[in-house]
């Protein structure tokens, strides 16, 4: 995919997608989208309520048993036609990414609009190949879809959030209502216009835009929705489990995450800072997988700060459709005080600045944020228990591997995390004694086909692969 040094024009989005057509919302409210760099409205969209969501659901339950009985194959051919639809629309992606999110035009172009790419690619081969029916005893297992999907997706990687779900969900022969974050909801109509094209049948994946406490919470608590799937805040993914409890609805939720960098003292020290500092500041480190806290051996603590430092002065805030920019802006005026507010507790708890802070020179527009280090930060304290969502790195020392890996597990979350070492072997006996549900060793690649998710805080479930395919179904016995 090509950079487009432009903009996208301005989108304005009147209508939902509903049982395969473009259609009115029940009311006239709309929401604004905003461009994050320069704090300019770029376009609106509906602002759904409840009777949407109930018509969108209903119209995902009619379409539910002609898709459940589809072949498998046949059900393989549709999403690969939205794939090459998706593709056809890769570079407008990457611009609407750019615009209402802020990320770079490079970033935009390779994480937001290819990864997502990558992931449906992945659930066109696995729907064409579905999950073996086991023979166990007298008993024949097997797997059906769940039923009715309702997806309420993050703003930070709006395509892939949305594609990790709505994806394996149509894979397995689920139906799909999808409630796009309010932030960014741009990029979701794409997708659907992409839907539209590659002529998916009436009913099966629909979309209703809106907030979170009108449209979320009723597709949530909606009494036809089989299965609640959610990215986002721990604060929301726990309102929405007691929605679906009420009921006794299944929920699969990709929570928060602060996770560790363990270097240990024998490590590629330059290397893995250098990558370290990467994966935090990639998205203006709103990525819930970010390494936040960076755990350092106290024999190479002062020379891992130094280069940290060195690291960050290379990162260059501005316009995310500027080829010289490495970092663009947080989403919102509000994610901006949030940030903000965790640097000046951390500096007030005895945090150390080593690069950036609150008076650090940012661009005079926009919601930016300088990236910043702190050292000397407490294992206990706010700034390395709590989740950040921005541009910050947070430096602990520790003497050993025992108190490097008690260190990293003193935590609520467990999404990621990350381990260095020449040893292989050490730097795996760690990676296991971490409670994470994913952990990179010495930099190793991200896997579009492992599982994803998080242990305790971080959620419930799994994501991607044929472990995110199951997630979207149920398992029956038959004795014969």
């Amino acid at each position: 995919m090509d950079l487009v040094a432009a903009p996208p024009a301005p989108l304005t989005r009147r209508h939902l997608h509903v049982a395969g057509d473009w259609v009115d919302p029940s009311s006239g409210d709309t929401i604004d989208v905003e461009n994050p760099a320069t704090g300019e409205t770029i376009g609106v969209v509906p602002a759904g309520a409840p009777a949407d969501v109930d018509r969108a659901v209903a119209a995902a339950r009619a379409a539910f048993p002609g898709w459940a009985a589809t072949d498998p194959a046949e059900r393989a051919g549709h999403l690969d036609r939205l794939h090459a639809a998706l593709a056809a629309r890769a570079g407008e992606v990457a611009r609407t990414v750019a615009t209402e999110l802020g990320a770079p035009l490079k970033l935009a172009t390779r994480v937001q609009a290819g990864l997502p790419l990558i992931v449906l690619r992945s659930m066109v081969e696995l729907a064409a190949r579905p999950v073996a029916e086991q023979v166990v005893g007298n008993s024949l297992v097997v797997r059906e879809p769940v039923g009715v999907v309702g997806a309420i997706t993050p703003w930070n990687y709006p395509l892939h959030q949305v594609v990790a779900k709505v994806a394996p969900a149509l894979a397995a022969g689920c139906t799909v209502v999808l409630k796009p974050s309010e932030l960014t909801p741009l990029t979701a109509y794409l997708l659907f216009d992409a839907v539209a094209e590659a002529g998916l049948p009436p009913g099966v994946v629909n979309l209703v835009p809106g907030t979170g406490p009108v449209v979320g919470e009723a597709l949530a608590a909606h009494p036809d929705v089989d299965l609640v799937s959610f990215t986002g805040s721990t604060a929301t993914g726990r309102r929405i489990a007691h929605l679906a409890a009420d009921r006794i609805a299944r929920v699969a939720l990709e929570l928060g995450g602060k996770s560790a960098n363990v270097i240990l003292a024998d490590a590629d020290l330059p290397t893995a800072v250098k990558v370290g500092v990467g994966n935090v500041l990639v998205n203006s480190g709103q990525t819930c997988t970010a390494w936040t806290r960076m755990l350092v051996h106290r024999d190479r603590y002062d020379e891992a700060l130094d280069l940290a430092a060195s690291v960050v002065a290379g990162y260059r805030l501005g316009d995310p459709f500027d080829p010289a920019t490495r970092l663009g802006p947080l989403v919102s005026a509000a994610q901006v005080d949030r940030v903000r507010g965790h640097v000046d507790r951390a500096l007030a708890d005895g945090a150390r600045l080593v690069a950036g802070g609150p008076d650090a020179p940012v661009p005079p527009r926009g919601h930016f944020v300088a990236p910043t280090v702190l050292a000397d930060v407490h294992p206990d304290s706010a700034l390395a228990q709590e989740e950040v969502f921005g541009p910050v790195l947070a430096v602990i020392p520790f003497a050993d591997a025992d108190e490097a890996v008690t260190i990293a597990n003193n935590s609520r979350y467990g999404l990621a995390g990350a381990v260095w070492s020449a040893d292989e072997d050490a730097a795996l006996a760690v990676a296991r004694r971490l409670r994470t549900g994913q952990v990179d060793v010495n930099g190793g690649a991200f896997n579009p086909l492992a599982p994803f998710g998080g242990y305790r805080q971080s959620g419930l479930g799994r994501e991607l692969g044929t472990y995110g395919l199951e997630e979207f179904t149920e398992v029956k016995a038959i004795q014969r």
